[in-house]
């Protein structure tokens, strides 16, 4: 199976810049948005061939995430399971045969981490819930993390030390997601490759510069890490300040 998550910073503008020949390219059993930005109603994609589900932020014009696929699922869920998670569209779960499918747009600590506190309370409660998921089938956690990890995974991490997004913190809720069961795809298959990134800043030609950021992945339960065939960050597709991240898996 082909899965894709991408931020795409606004669907209607991505749109506009080439997202459906790509879609229609990649051809994906499962594909992700984050970041949509828009309400019900206000674009109408035709995908042949695919479901859609989509949760939106009450808020207009921000947030949001969707979720594509060519094969019905058995359940899906909107959210979390804590009402206080659950105005700004942050998340859906797709239950399936033999796993659960989970995309996220994970809440920003913004600048001078204004938003941390909240942003762990997120990262706690995701936590668990994807902890709940995997104890029932395999979870497939895709999306807009919101952090670098380590500092490989982006260009300048001493600079950025204490900004959101590789704060100490974050990295610290990240590791804790990590040791409670699952696998960062992409590091697993390429533990040493430098300068993969997938968000670069529209400032200070960042992208031309490949001044960037790791912070979208594709997070899967340990028992199925060997299922994993690769994951792809597709650098040179343009469209939103992110590009599209993937892996191939069989089940």
């Amino acid at each position: 199976m082909k899965m894709i998550s991408w931020n795409v910073n606004g669907i209607r503008a991505c749109v506009t810049k080439g997202f459906l020949d790509f879609f229609n390219e990649i051809d994906a059993d499962i594909f992700s948005l984050q970041e949509t930005k828009l309400q019900e109603g206000q674009i109408n994609l035709e995908l042949e061939g695919y479901k859609q589900y989509w949760n939106y932020a009450e808020k207009k014009g921000y947030s949001g995430v969707a979720v594509f696929t060519k094969k019905e699922p058995i359940s899906v869920k909107y959210g979390l399971d804590i009402d206080k998670h659950n105005t700004e569209g942050r998340l859906i779960t797709l239950e399936f045969e033999k796993f659960y499918y989970v995309t996220a747009y994970v809440p920003n600590s913004q600048n001078e981490l204004k938003r941390i506190d909240y942003r762990m309370e997120w990262e706690d409660d995701i936590r668990n819930y994807l902890i709940k998921l995997d104890k029932e089938k395999p979870v497939i956690y895709c999306g807009d993390l919101n952090v670098a990890h380590n500092e490989i995974d982006l260009k300048n991490p001493k600079s950025n030390r204490k900004s959101a997004g590789f704060s100490d913190q974050e990295r610290g809720k990240f590791n804790a997601l990590l040791d409670s069961g699952f696998t960062d795809t992409f590091r697993y298959l390429y533990p040493d490759k430098e300068g993969a990134y997938s968000w670069w800043s529209y400032m200070g030609k960042a992208r031309e510069r490949n001044s960037g950021w790791r912070i979208d992945y594709y997070i899967i339960s340990n028992r199925i890490k060997d299922n994993l065939k690769e994951a792809t960050i597709h650098s040179q597709i343009l469209g939103s300040d992110h590009c599209p991240v993937s892996i191939d898996i069989e089940f």
